[in-house]
């Protein structure tokens, strides 16, 4: 009877213990009401018109749509895909009305207000909401694809305003809110914390991005992320998704640079960024140590673009930038960014490595140019199969030459099991550099594989696909 009782009280004692736990863990979680009652009002609706263009597919020269009953679902069907084909046929094209939501939020009170550029894009018309219902036209004062933002104005006055905050003062794991207009949906409001901050996706070099866990659907783009104080650190703009929804990662653009490139588009109606001319990389491990580091960090330089800042203030091929204006380069997708937030004609310090070495170039920025450029130039050719690697390679013509963009280089024929496939040398490459060597010819490649440390791991660059990247060839014993 006693042991019956001793485990009753202990089951009692343990259920009061947890109980007593999830009431301190749910007092730990933040109340975000206050919150959006304070900042919704800043929080606007945009919805959008646009006109596409609808063409007809033409029938084939000499026929013609055949004589059908009239109410023939037959000739309904040749209509649609044909449209009114007179004698000689031919056909107007189309126009059709296409709408589409959005958000954004009031950042003056004379109505100027940041949401995002696909949002607004080929748009003929723009309507924004308020939160006390009025609907206005809006223009759009400006737009940036590379970072994603428009500003838009309307004419209303004493708008309520949101609040600006510092994205930088972000921690990973801190709770942050979403408000906006998931499919129309107008002031939803969903939580998460900060999952990662200076993500990097692809095409979206120039903006360093706050990932999230934050639920973020069609009609969110364009509104702000809270944090718990009730600023704006962010503009909700992309989620990575395999079916169209939400699956657990969103992606916001940095308050900081938005607010730049809106104080741009209002004062010259475009951006300008910095520019360095340079193609780079990450540093991996076996990198690291074929350039002699410790570690790796920094952005490796696999490109330096003619007639480009870089150029002229002596960048090369191998450097691997740690260093730019004061602020340390841990990994490549943090160049750009930094780069691109840099006034144009500004002289700055940039710290390399070189050889192993570290030491400080200068350069002066440019402009970031609509489309990059790059180079070309030529000669003939001759083979060789080099057993060490396993690898054929040929000497490139001319015509290779100027179609893969390079002024040196040799082109790899074939890969054989081995070291150079083992490193992820490809058929197809173009070999650019050999532990931080020019390979110009064939024989220019075979000498410089005589002098090649055993064992040990070099730095290869190759040109695949129209850009160069550097692979950590671990350099085989002699047999």
């Amino acid at each position: 009877m006693s042991s019956r009782v001793n485990r009753s009280w202990i089951v009692a004692v343990l259920l009061l213990g947890l109980g007593s736990l999830m009431q301190a863990q749910a007092r730990e979680l933040p109340d975000f009401t206050g919150l959006v009652e304070d900042a919704s009002d800043a929080v606007v609706n945009i919805s959008t018109t646009q006109k596409i263009k609808t063409g007809r597919m033409n029938l084939p020269e000499g026929i013609e749509i055949p004589d059908l009953p009239e109410g023939s679902p037959f000739g309904d069907l040749f209509k649609h895909f044909f449209g009114e084909q007179g004698q000689g046929g031919g056909d107007m094209p189309q126009e059709r009305e296409a709408k589409s939501l959005g958000s954004g939020f009031i950042i003056s009170e004379d109505g100027y207000i940041l949401t995002n550029f696909h949002v607004v894009k080929d748009a003929e018309e723009i309507v924004v909401r308020l939160e006390d219902r009025r609907e206005l036209k809006a223009t759009v004062i400006g737009s940036d694809e590379r970072s994603d933002i428009a500003l838009l104005k309307i004419k209303a006055d004493h708008l309520p305003v949101a609040k600006i905050g510092k994205s930088k003062d972000l921690k990973v794991g801190e709770w942050v809110l979403a408000i906006g207009s998931p499919f129309g949906f107008d002031r939803s409001a969903t939580a998460g914390i900060v999952s990662a901050k200076g993500r990097a996706l692809p095409r979206e070099n120039y903006v360093p991005f706050i990932q999230t866990d934050v639920a973020i659907n069609p009609g969110n783009s364009g509104g702000p992320l809270f944090n718990l104080d009730g600023e704006v650190v962010g503009v909700n703009s992309q989620i990575y998704s395999r079916t169209g929804g939400y699956m657990g990662l969103s992606f916001s653009i940095p308050i900081e640079v938005a607010m730049d490139v809106a104080g741009q588009l209002k004062e010259h109606g475009k951006v300008s960024r910095g520019w360095l001319g340079v193609l780079i990389q990450d540093v991996t491990l076996d990198l690291a140590q074929s350039f002699g580091m410790s570690k790796p960090q920094g952005a490796l330089v696999a490109k330096v673009l003619p007639d480009s800042p870089a150029a002229a203030a002596d960048f090369q091929v191998g450097d691997i930038v740690v260093a730019f204006n004061g602020k340390d380069i841990a990994r490549s997708s943090s160049l750009p960014p930094v780069v691109g937030s840099t006034p144009v004609g500004k002289k700055v310090p940039v710290k390399v490595i070189r050889g192993g070495r570290s030491q400080t170039l200068w350069v002066t920025l440019g402009e970031l140019p609509d489309q990059d450029e790059t180079v070309a130039t030529a000669e003939p050719a001759q083979t060789t199969s080099d057993n060490r690697l396993n690898i054929n390679v040929t000497d490139l013509t001319a015509q290779q030459r100027k179609e893969a963009d390079v002024e040196g280089g040799i082109l790899v024929e074939s890969v054989g099991e081995g070291a150079a496939a083992d490193a992820g040398v490809r058929t197809g490459d173009v070999i650019l550099r050999i532990d931080n060597k020019a390979v110009s010819s064939v024989d220019d490649f075979k000498q410089l594989l005589d002098k090649l440390p055993q064992g040990k791991s070099v730095a290869i660059l190759v040109q695949r696909r129209g850009g160069p990247i550097f692979l950590a060839l671990k350099v085989p014993e002699a047999g």
